[in-house]
């Protein structure tokens, strides 16, 4: 049994029969908070949540797969730091992946492309400061899907003509730029599903799902004073 958590935008769990390496894992069930700032309130209570609509105790899970971003400091901060937690506790494996490849995934498996069709997606992610998260990816005939540009920021009416020159373009940076970069499909934030299932076909080629340090991709908003100001604020 996996559980998946990803925070990098709003907040989404999941809990799926099976593991990464053989068969596809069976999603049991996804439950999702759309706000963007309150992960620590409501991460623990919808990982409960969806742990008892799945039918399945904390203790038999075998599994963790977690969202590294990119997102914002706070946000990502709290899903890693409370997957790590569980993974600890319980013994078991822990995964990271981009929540970038967890909407590009979905995106393909939503878009229902016929066999030995390539197609191409794009995602922006709402980086805040007007910049957005970025990555490009395909999949090939032989139906892999490959990252083709890596994680970046970057405003958006810089990445607006590669992005759009994709077939599919998703995540929450459309609904903030739709004229620069209109969505082909209503999908906002990553989902912890599809996180689980674009780390199964990762782990199938084989790839090292190892590493879970959050990807920030710039410094946190917070920056820690250069120099102690006196009382008198000299």
């Amino acid at each position: 049994m996996l559980l998946g958590i990803d925070t990098s935008g709003a907040v989404s769990t999941a809990v799926a029969r099976g593991e990464l390496t053989g068969p596809a894992p069976e999603i049991l069930a996804v439950r999702s908070d759309q706000r963007s700032r309150h992960h620590d309130e409501v991460l623990l209570a919808l990982i409960e949540e969806t742990l008892d609509a799945a039918g399945v105790r904390r203790d038999e899970l075998t599994g963790v797969v977690v969202g590294r971003g990119p997102g914002p400091f706070t946000g990502l901060r709290v899903g890693l730091v409370s997957a790590r937690s569980i993974a600890a506790v319980l013994g078991v494996p822990l995964h990271g992946l981009s929540s970038l490849d967890a909407l590009a995934h979905q995106a393909l498996a939503q878009h229902g492309a016929g066999a030995g069709e390539e197609v191409t997606v794009g995602v922006a992610l709402d980086a805040r400061r007007r910049e957005v998260y970025h990555a490009r990816y395909r999949r090939t005939a032989d139906g892999a899907i490959l990252r083709e540009a890596e994680p970046a920021v970057d405003a958006p009416a810089e990445v607006a003509a590669e992005l759009t020159a994709c077939d599919l373009l998703v995540g929450s940076g459309t609904t903030l730029y739709p004229e620069l970069l209109p969505a082909s499909a209503d999908l906002v934030h990553a989902d912890a599903g599809h996180l689980i299932l674009a780390a199964a076909t990762l782990a199938a080629r084989g790839l090292d799902l190892s590493g879970t340090e959050p990807m920030y991709l710039r410094d946190p908003d917070a920056a820690k004073p250069t120099a102690r100001k006196s009382a008198l604020g000299r």
